[in-house]
């Protein structure tokens, strides 16, 4: 009996304790739910999380774990932060060498063979502008209105009094034949060509022809360099060399002759001629320096490298280009260019990159020829 009576008050008591322990852990879990979410736990709650009671709720039933929430990012927190600036570009540096600097020097020095080139440059400036003023329109006018064998006729002259002292510098240099064959000439110009104004001997009767002679020829057969280049004016393009054996051949045949060639009429009337026709032959050559970008150096490269052609021909020494070689024609309608036949000789030199005259194009059969334009 005292069994029954105890199981039944065991029985009536432990909802009551399981009660109190539910209502217990309810606090708890609350505030371990609203401690995960970051929010403070309820003032009313707060007194029934006492320290006495939280092992009891704790052992009656352990609080749910919450899931992980997503961070959530406030609208106004992200309008109320500024925004993040970039940092500045860092300029970039120049990439610098650990070897000797690079130092860039303007030329001072003379060229080889012009050593007074500023003195050449302001006399050929002030040449130029005397031949744009005068000599160029008076040679022009001398031109027009001179007819063409009148002029070749005083060109004979002049050319035919030169004849003496070429062949003076032909018995210099041991050339007799050459020299005998001028002394012919000059003979025959002076008889038959009426005092040279005819220039009969080149003709296929006797077929001696002009040469160029003179004492700078001489002196540059015999080695003398030509020594440092000249703009003289009135003189033009020239060398050390060249320049005195110039003023030698202008002394011996007045010194030699006498008579009216000593007389200063005739003296300043050559001169005045000669220049014209001088002008004239070389008008082509002038054109052309003038197009290039250095006038000056133009006209000095093309008076050493004419001088020093006459000089190796006069030595004997001419240069033989070899001819190119003939071209095959190109299949009718093909369009493509002619090729070069093969040679069995050695092969042609490689011919300057910027030839002086403009080439000339052979037209096609039924084609008229283009006119060729003046540089």
């Amino acid at each position: 009996m005292m069994i029954v009576l105890l199981a039944a008050a065991l029985a009536s008591a432990a909802p009551t304790e399981t009660g109190v322990a539910q209502n217990a852990s309810a606090p708890a879990a609350v505030d371990a739910s609203q401690a995960a979410q970051g929010q403070p736990a309820p003032a009313g709650v707060a007194g029934a999380s006492a320290p006495d009671a939280a092992p009891d709720a704790a052992m009656a039933a352990p609080p749910p774990v919450a899931p992980e929430a997503a961070p959530v990012v406030s609208s106004q927190a992200t309008a109320s932060e500024p925004a993040a600036t970039p940092a500045p570009a860092t300029p970039a540096r120049p990439q610098t060498t650990t070897g000797a600097p690079i130092v860039v020097e303007g030329r001072t020095k003379a060229p080889p063979g012009d050593p007074v080139i500023k003195l050449n440059m302001a006399s050929y400036s002030v040449a130029q502008s005397v031949d744009h003023a005068i000599i160029e329109p008076a040679a022009m006018g001398y031109k027009k209105h001179v007819p063409s064998p009148i002029r070749a006729a005083v060109r004979h002259f002049f050319a035919n009094l030169t004849e003496p002292v070429i062949a003076v510098n032909f018995l210099l240099q041991l050339h007799p034949g050459k020299a005998a064959e001028t002394v012919g000439r000059f003979g025959i110009n002076s008889t038959i060509g009426i005092g040279g104004l005819l220039d009969v001997a080149k003709t296929k009767t006797f077929k001696l022809p002009y040469r160029v002679n003179g004492f700078g020829y001489t002196f540059a057969y015999y080695g003398v360099k030509p020594g440092p280049f000249l703009f003289i004016p009135l003189v033009g393009p020239t060398t050390l060399r060249d320049a005195i054996g110039l003023g030698l051949d202008r002394m011996v045949l007045p010194l030699v002759v006498g008579g009216p060639l000593r007389s200063p009429y005739y003296v300043a009337s050559s001169f005045v001629v000669r220049s014209l026709n001088d002008r004239l032959a070389a008008d082509e050559g002038i054109r052309e320096a003038r197009a290039s970008s250095d006038p000056y150096t133009s006209t000095k490269n093309a008076y050493l490298a004419q001088r020093q052609a006459e000089i190796d021909e006069l030595k004997g020494h001419k240069h033989k280009v070899a001819p190119p070689a003939e071209p095959v024609p190109a299949a009718p309608g093909s369009g493509e260019p002619a090729a070069s036949a093969p040679s069995g000789g050695p092969a042609a030199p490689a011919q300057p990159a910027a030839p002086t005259t403009p080439p000339v194009s052979t037209p096609a059969p039924g084609q008229a020829p283009a006119a060729n334009p003046i540089p």
